[in-house]
């Protein structure tokens, strides 16, 4: 049976999540003045993007809240003491930084246009409903999805399947007749496989020796494969030449 709806990732598949976020905190440790923080900018943004995943897994493991995890970072990240406020606003800092240098992926657009006529679109992401719809309408393509599930709020994340599962309901489609497509081979790959639907891995740094592929997930480097491989979906016995 036909694939009749895409569910999306969003940080690192639609929107450039990786080069905002070092982007956005390069200028804001330099407005804090602290580009010298662990010994120097490199080391201070790999610090940073350490602290995000270490806390994010907290997050997504439901040890902390969204807030918190957020509140965590920046306590480890300046290592000292602060109050719930105090971290706050140190975030939002960043945050003015970060949303400064915000973008889509360039062959996010043609993309949406070239499925507009032929799927329905929705997303799901690991993070809050909050942040992301801000973010989408930001970047000006809010209207592109019919519904946006977020972690946060729904009370479970991926790779579980029921979040996947979830997606589906609220699309009122059974799991075979939905793609999901994002940028993590385990969280969104393996997820979204176990979970009964077409899995889409975008893999856009062009499949690196390191990275095992799980089993399930098709990789692609481009969205612009991603039109081809719903029209031959090949989950049901046809080898698939986007592995």
């Amino acid at each position: 049976m036909s694939i009749r709806a895409v569910v999306w990732d969003v940080d690192d598949t639609l929107f450039d999540y990786s080069t905002a976020d070092r982007e956005g905190m390069r200028a804001h440790l330099a407005a804090e003045g602290l580009l010298d923080r662990c010994g120097g900018p490199e080391r201070a943004l790999a610090r940073w993007k350490d602290l995000t995943e270490r806390h994010w897994t907290r997050f997504s493991a439901g040890e902390v809240s969204f807030e918190g995890q957020r509140r965590d970072r920046v306590r480890a990240f300046l290592e000292r003491p602060l109050t719930d406020a105090e971290a706050d606003t140190w975030f939002e800092r960043y945050l003015a930084h970060y949303e400064a240098v915000w973008a889509l992926f360039p062959d996010v657009l043609p993309v949406l246009d070239a499925l507009a006529a032929s799927h329905r679109h929705a997303v799901l992401s690991n993070s809050s409903l909050t942040v992301q719809d801000r973010k989408l309408r930001a970047l000006g393509v809010h209207h592109r999805f019919e519904t946006i599930l977020c972690a946060a709020e729904l009370g479970v994340s991926k790779p579980e399947p029921r979040a996947f599962l979830a997606a589906c309901e609220a699309l009122s489609l059974p799991p075979h007749q939905v793609a999901y497509v994002g940028d993590h081979p385990e969280i969104d790959g393996r997820g979204a496989a176990e979970a009964g639907l077409l899995s889409v891995w975008i893999d856009r740094l062009g499949g690196s020796a390191t990275v095992v592929v799980p089993p399930g997930p098709h990789r692609i480097v481009s969205l612009s494969e991603l039109p081809a491989l719903l029209r031959a979906d090949s989950r049901f016995g046809a080898p698939s030449t986007f592995r």
